[in-house]
């Protein structure tokens, strides 16, 4: 593909950039095939150029500078000498991250041209098109390994799985489950061909894996997709013996259903259903209604919304808040991820768990239950590692998920901010228990931000399959990897960790959940200033050796 073939203007002097925490200034504007670089007329120096990836760019609004007075207090006071003369247009770029730009063009053409430019190069659908393809850091060669694991190391690694549990390679071709991996874990006694007949019986040939192991007790997690049992309530013995090999001997077992009952009760008359328990009778059902799709993503947009409302009111603020819904999605979250650790740690039993397809909540609420109860998930590199099982391997669509933030008008079916509510769950728990993660919450903006537009391959396409399809592991640099290098990690390092083998019980009380303010409010002030504070003592800890744990 030629980029240059959508780009209608390369470059356009005397324009003015605004952009939060900055006065306005002048300069050159320059469109690349992936990037808007701005560069500053008065300042020479590079650190001070504007280089935006275009794929974080969500939506953009064009107008003339007459009509922009409802923009402008969006920005700092705009300073009119820095205002094009004569003919002008305005260009708001709102970002994938939040941030809100606006660029006054000089001439209405060149204004079109470049908003014309930037909507077509920012919504490329081809991954290959895409610029972690192009990225090349000057400290990284691609035959480095990609990841930081995969299912053979990691089952090679769990010694203790080796007696009762096997790696499988049914799905080495993806013939049998486009979305798993190509190796998942299994009971040792269930044999190949058993699996493909369960897959048929699971939405998507989700049929369940183990995603975990207790240490402790010897209990496991498992994770699916829905059971197809329809309304004839059909049956699949295959899938029976399967979760009967799980818990073998032991008195029961718990599956978690991240739907209502009523939910699954019409799942089942299209073609969906859930474990009957006269099929499933060692196995007791948990349902737990937890949204998911559109009603997710309009929750962010509302909250969005709410952050970007100026009035100062503090009722209509607090109501825009509780009518977003969003801290009640967290609080649902960190909720099922309680029951679950409560029947694993505390009751010692298995636990399956899924929703309709296995791939949203389902992923969510393995991954923080995993955070809670295992103390080799809170550092830097576990944590990383258990994003990559769990979301990245275990076949999260990313690509459909977050192919718009908060601010676009295209709204897709499949987008749900998923992975951004993990993110917000995790915040929570490192906010009440500061020195039990080893990883800080610049780990998470990061996190957060790389998920909808990167330099790297890690959250491209929708799957395992589609990435090998891709020749991403090949052909682009790997995200997780890049935050362990040794001048990344330092800035992601939570210098108050103390290891602790305890699972670590968040409060679900409303009162104890907050508003993840470095995110939804990052563009502020008020935001910056706590930044550069928490900053200021976690530089004074590092210097001290971690004397300041004493206060």
């Amino acid at each position: 593909m030629e980029f240059s073939e959508h780009i209608k203007t390369a470059n356009v002097e005397d324009v003015v950039l605004q952009q939060p925490l900055h006065p306005p200034s002048r300069g050159t504007l320059c469109i690349t095939g992936h990037h808007l670089l701005f560069s500053h007329r008065e300042v020479q120096d590079s650190s001070c150029q504007v280089l935006l990836l275009l794929r974080n760019i969500d939506a953009i609004e064009k107008s003339s500078v007459e009509n922009l007075s409802g923009h402008l207090g969006l920005f700092t006071n705009v300073v009119n000498s820095k205002r094009p003369s004569g003919s002008s247009g305005t260009i708001i770029i709102k970002c994938k991250d939040l941030c809100v730009l606006q660029l006054d063009i000089p001439g209405m053409e060149q204004c079109l041209n470049i908003a014309q430019s930037i909507e077509t190069l920012s919504c490329l659908d081809c991954v290959v098109d895409m610029y972690p393809f192009f990225y090349r850091p000057c400290d990284a060669i691609l035959c480095d390994q990609w990841g930081l694991s995969n299912p053979e190391k990691h089952y090679t690694e769990m010694e203790e799985l080796h007696e009762r549990w096997r790696l499988s390679t049914v799905n080495r071709d993806y013939s049998v489950c486009v979305s798993y991996p190509a190796a998942v874990i299994v009971p040792k006694e269930i044999s190949d061909d058993t699996l493909k007949k369960v897959a048929k019986f699971r939405q998507g040939g989700r049929f369940p894996v183990l995603c975990y192991y207790h240490r402790k007790n010897g209990m496991v997690i498992m994770r699916s997709g829905q059971p197809l049992t329809g309304a004839n309530r059909k049956r699949c013995k295959e899938d029976e013996r399967l979760l009967q090999a799980v818990i073998e001997d032991s008195d029961k077992g718990y599956i978690i259903d991240t739907r209502s009952a009523q939910q699954a009760q019409q799942a089942r008359m299209t073609g969906g259903g859930f474990e009957s328990k006269s099929c499933y009778n060692s196995w007791r059902r948990l349902h737990r209604h937890m949204e998911r799709g559109k009603t997710l993503q309009e929750s962010l947009i509302k909250l969005v919304e709410a952050c970007a409302d100026k009035s100062h009111n503090m009722d209509r603020w607090l109501s825009k808040l509780e009518n977003s819904k969003w801290l009640s999605h967290v609080q649902t979250a960190l909720s099922t991820a309680g029951l679950l650790v409560e029947c694993l740690e505390r009751d010692g039993h298995s636990v399956l768990i899924h929703d309709s397809e296995g791939i949203d909540s389902t992923l969510l609420i393995s991954t923080l239950a995993q955070l809670i109860m295992d103390p080799s998930c809170r550092t830097l590199e576990g944590f990383l590692g258990l994003l990559e099982r769990e979301f990245v391997q275990a076949g999260h669509p990313f690509q459909q998920r977050c192919a718009h933030s908060a601010f676009s008008h295209a709204r897709l079916q499949q987008e749900s901010p998923v992975f951004l509510l993990m993110l917000d769950c995790v915040w929570q728990i490192w906010r009440q228990f500061p020195l039990a993660l080893g990883f800080s919450e610049v780990l998470l903006l990061r996190l957060a931000t790389e998920t909808y537009a990167s330099n790297y391959g890690t959250f491209l396409c929708n799957s395992d399959m589609e990435r090998r399809a891709a020749q991403v592991e090949d052909k682009t640099q790997c995200l997780f990897r890049a935050l362990l290098k040794p001048r990344e990690r330092e800035q992601y390092t939570n210098p108050l960790y103390e290891h602790t083998e305890l699972a670590i019980w968040p409060s679900v009380h409303p009162q104890s959940l907050q508003l993840w303010r470095g995110f939804f409010l990052r563009w502020t002030q008020q935001t910056r200033h706590l930044e550069e504070v928490q900053q200021e003592i976690n530089n004074m800890v590092i210097e001290s050796g971690k004397t300041a744990l004493s206060f």
